[in-house]
């Protein structure tokens, strides 16, 4: 008996324990990895017990008869059992099945659950010019995701002892690092043999890129990465976080850094929160430090400001679908269609009050042409905003931007939606065919054919407010922008004569605007250099930054 139950029991727990080791399934019952780790437990232990039960008695029992507990033993004759009760039975489970599976259909479908899938996301209507302010140039982000990981593979191409021995990992997680848009993605060993060789240390630098001036520095750490997805055994990041919280259903990986730039895994957590299978919704996060392996566990809306990314895009952007389809009840979105609309194909990202927000156009089931609107939603509290704008969808605006300089067959990125002048706005980058940025463009949204476009931002910048004034779009640019005083300090100076005189064109540390100044304003022009200390009266026209005033304070 021993041999038949008990042995076959402990073989079981073993193998289970194997299976639970390199497969990591959930313990919840929601999960089908937990519903394949039963069925695996099941089967391993009937196959056991009829193999440790012998062939003399898989023999007997097909000769028709089998032993029994007290040494006696009967006969087994399947032609007793009733061909009726075996049907019957058959189908009992079956009814029982189909009413099981019935009930968690319609606990979780959007037939009977339009209402609650439409609320999953909610969403206010907020004021374009409110919430989105203009920002400088020098917090423009340039870089899209293709460029940033083509920037990290030349930066740790430069340092030749790591490309041995170390990759670039994919994740290039896009973040609002000290008020700058920055992507950061951490190295990963190269294959098992340099694991080997390196797991002591851990890994020892990750990636940041400034995705504004695309500076891309390799972030050295005084005690390197012990923990990630490339690591192995109980260091891999998957199997640390499954012993920690076996009942977790996890969804994506993250990596981010602090403040401080302490590197963390940041791993969503997600649950079904309309019937039994219906709802797929983002409860909470785990971090996992880097370094050391800690871990702690945050539920929605106790997540700390420095995480960015708690709502991975396509999940929330599938509710902001619910929200617009199931506007008006089911039937609705599939008859009359009444008030239905859905987000555009693409997004990207927009980083505002350290947060960062994913954004998407929103237009008519009945036309893909042009956007009715916009939607963000903020990636770590999932609080959602539309701005109804009439305008042109995304890749309009693309193709726009690309046929202002066809001849040079540069590529569009996907566009940044920003405010210049009041005036909602899409920023669009130009590539060439090595995925290098060659050109830069602003499209108006209202009037895709207004296009910007130029070899710099500033320049870009320029040319597209220009446009915007010929075409009478500068209405809500008020006075004070196109005026100002700046005070600071000279990076840069150089000359240049214009109509015979000559003009000064300087740069200062505290703008990324080029200023020009004729020498008449001031004696000391010709004497000024990096370092002085001067002041600044300006005007704006078509686009050029021209003094009216200077003081300077020479260092020397």
């Amino acid at each position: 008996m021993f041999r038949k139950y008990g042995l076959s029991a402990i073989v079981t727990v073993l193998l289970s324990a194997g299976y639970y080791y390199f497969a990591l399934p959930v313990i919840h019952i929601k999960s089908a990895t937990f519903w394949g780790f039963l069925l695996f437990i099941a089967v391993c232990y009937a196959v056991l017990v009829g193999i440790f039960a012998g062939s003399a008695i898989i023999s007997r029992i097909i000769k028709g008869y089998k032993p029994i507990e007290d040494g006696t033993r009967f006969t087994f004759n399947p032609k007793k059992i009733s061909s009726k009760k075996v049907k019957i039975a058959v189908l009992s489970l079956i009814v029982v099945a189909i009413i099981a599976f019935g009930a968690i259909f319609a606990s979780s479908s959007q037939f009977f659950n339009a209402a609650k899938y439409q609320k999953m996301l909610t969403v206010t209507e907020s004021n374009f010019n409110e919430d989105i302010a203009e920002i400088p140039l020098s917090q423009i982000p340039v870089v899209d995701r293709d460029t940033a990981a083509r920037l990290g593979s030349r930066k740790i191409g430069e340092v030749v002892e790591l490309v041995s021995q170390f990759n670039v990992s994919n994740y290039y997680t896009q973040i609002n690092y000290q008020n700058m848009p920055t992507r950061v993605s951490p190295l990963e060993y190269a294959d098992l043999i340099k694991w080997f060789t390196n797991k002591s240390e851990g890994i020892p630098y990750y990636v940041k890129i400034d995705m504004a001036t695309q500076d891309t520095e390799l972030v050295k750490l005084e005690n390197g990465m012990k923990y990630s997805p490339s690591e192995y055994f109980s260091r891999d990041l998957e199997r640390h976080v499954r012993f920690a919280y076996p009942t977790k259903m996890v969804d994506s990986i993250s990596f981010e850094i602090d403040e401080n730039g302490k590197p963390f895994w940041i791993i969503s957590c997600y649950d079904f929160t309309i019937g039994f299978l219906g709802g797929y919704d983002i409860t909470g996060i785990i971090t996992v430090d880097a370094i050391n392996g800690d871990t702690e566990y945050y539920k929605v809306g106790e997540v700390p400001s420095w995480i960015d990314c708690v709502f991975k895009a396509d999940v929330v952007l599938h509710q902001a679908n619910y929200w617009g389809t199931y506007v008006n009840g089911y039937w609705n979105s599939i008859i009359s269609q009444k008030n239905v609309v859905r987000t555009t194909e693409g997004y990207n990202y927009l980083a505002i009050n350290d947060d960062i927000w994913v954004y998407t156009g929103i237009t008519s089931v009945v036309s893909d042409e042009s956007n009715i609107g916009f939607i963000l939603v903020n990636l770590r509290t999932k609080e959602a905003k539309t701005y109804s704008i009439n305008g042109a969808e995304e890749y309009s605006a693309m193709e726009s931007a690309e046929g202002k300089i066809q001849e040079k067959g540069y590529s569009a990125t996907f566009p940044i939606l920003v405010n210049i002048a009041n005036t909602p706005s899409y920023f669009i980058s130009l590539k060439d065919d090595a995925g290098l940025v060659k050109a830069y463009s602003f499209v108006s949204v209202s009037n895709y054919q207004i296009v910007g476009v130029a070899d710099t931002l500033t320049d870009a910048e320029a040319e597209y407010r220009r446009l915007l004034k010929e075409a009478g779009k500068l209405e809500g640019e008020t006075t004070e922008a196109k005026t100002g005083t700046i005070t600071s300090v000279i990076s840069g100076i150089t000359t240049a004569v214009l109509d015979g005189n000559t003009a000064f064109y300087i740069m200062l540390e505290d703008s990324d605007k080029i200023f020009i100044a004729d020498v008449r304003l001031n004696d000391l022009l010709p004497f000024t250099t990096m370092g002085d200390s001067i002041e600044i009266s300006y005007k704006i026209e078509d686009g050029k930054y021209i003094a009216e005033t200077v003081n300077i304070t020479l260092s020397w």
